[in-house]
């Protein structure tokens, strides 16, 4: 039986609003430094891990799965044509269940939500695998002309990693980020105390354990068997597995204000103040109303809405503003109502202009840190989001939260959720 759904299209923000559709719960796994812990292992097996987490936490059976969906973006395997089939295969779902791939460059595991509740909405499932993965560290180096041969003296490669941070028909993704500093006024100083801020929220959750219930530890080495599938196998470049997320660090503003300018001479971005590149996974599931009442499940949230909208390219992360703005006005809310955001964090200066845009109450904003402490594994940001917001909400005992992203190319994604 179908939830139900109202979709709309308000001035070209389409979305749809859900009145029955759940976010049981879900895992990640820790998020991997650039070439560190888990620069050896597979997206689909990141994937697959976080997956088998994510369906023990909810308390469901994995044959209960009528749909899989996953986000990524950075084939970085060579069965990566695969990855959202394998994903549902050894993750245990039914073999008679289909997945599919989902791609919205850094919004796309947002969209992995609304997509599983479109599909709920629709009667078309009644439980929903939803993930994303990026491996980063292994976005391949590509030749798109060795199969007709090069010139002599003139080999063709292409880095995959750096091309996803150039926009070929604007500016470079950071340069977004410059650009929306100028447009709204921020210093370098503002850029900086923001980073710092995330990376000090960052470590006051980790030193309280928040992020310990939402972790899916990785192994130095597993395998993945199943009756009637080759068995996979993948081993951590450390001994040691990965428990904790890699990328956040200790700084000040001192150390912060001696890092270059990256994108424009006197822009306020750098390093310090940029998300993470980091390989990582996140999964949760997602279901029908009727489902989690016959199975007497206890979710962690109800998903109100999803929204998605374009946005002129030069100043793409300013996306998420009218995304929530149109998600908000559709479902009757405003932002004083919403009382935690998880924001991306792309860059410093991208995510404070939208702060500034709506008039996001700071302490509202990304309270546990945010992707320039954790980082910013693409295709799983959005689930980690998801996650993190919805475990937030039951946490501080708050009703409402958005969670939202910007994305490259000038979009951005917006999710409304409410807690359980």
């Amino acid at each position: 039986m179908s939830a139900n759904v109202t979709g709309f299209n308000q001035d070209r923000a389409v979305g749809a609003l859900f009145e029955d559709v759940y976010l049981i719960d879900g895992r990640r796994t820790p998020f991997g430094a650039y070439c560190g812990s888990l620069s050896s292992v597979s997206p689909t097996d990141l994937a697959i891990h976080a997956a088998r987490a994510a369906i023990e936490a909810a308390g469901v059976e994995a044959s209960s799965i009528d749909q899989t969906v996953v986000a990524n973006i950075g084939q970085a395997s060579a069965d990566s044509f695969f990855l959202p089939r394998h994903v549902a295969l050894y993750a245990g779902a039914p073999e008679t269940s289909a997945a599919l791939m989902v791609q919205r460059i850094c919004g796309s595991g947002l969209d992995v939500l609304g997509t599983a509740a479109e599909q709920i909405a629709l009667g078309k499932a009644s439980l929903v695998l939803g993930a994303g993965t990026d491996t980063m560290s292994r976005f391949p180096l590509v030749s798109y002309s060795a199969r007709q041969g090069f010139g002599l003296g003139r080999p063709e490669y292409v880095d995959l990693l750096w091309e996803a941070l150039n926009d070929t028909a604007a500016v470079p993704m950071g340069r977004t980020a410059d650009n929306l500093a100028e447009r709204y006024g921020l210093s370098r100083d503002d850029v900086d105390a923001f980073a710092l801020a995330s990376q000090a929220r960052c470590a006051a959750a980790r030193e309280a354990g928040f992020f310990d219930a939402e972790l899916a530890a990785v192994p130095d080495q597993g395998e993945f068997a199943l009756d009637g599938l080759e068995p996979r196998r993948f081993r951590c470049k450390s001994r040691d597995g990965l428990g904790r997320d890699e990328h956040p660090r200790q700084t000040t503003l001192e150390k912060l204000a001696q890092l270059k300018p990256v994108f424009s001479k006197e822009g306020p971005t750098t390093a310090g103040s940029a998300s993470g590149i980091v390989d990582g996974a996140a999964a949760m599931m997602v279901a029908s109303g009727e489902f989690v009442r016959a199975h007497g499940l206890k979710p962690l949230a109800r998903l109100r809405g999803h929204c998605s909208v374009g946005v002129e390219p030069a100043y793409m992360g300013i996306g998420p503003a009218p995304a929530i703005r149109a998600l908000l006005d559709r479902a009757g809310a405003g932002i004083a109502d919403i009382e935690r955001f998880e924001i991306n964090e792309a860059f410093g200066a991208q995510c404070l202009a939208v702060q500034r845009e709506l008039g996001i109450d700071p302490d509202r904003l990304n309270v546990n840190g945010g992707a320039i402490a954790i980082g910013h594994p693409l295709g799983a940001t959005g689930v980690r989001l998801a996650l993190t917001l919805s475990r937030t909400l039951v946490r501080d005992d708050a009703t409402l939260g958005i969670a939202s992203a910007c994305v490259g190319g000038g979009q951005g994604v917006a999710l409304l959720v409410e807690r359980c």
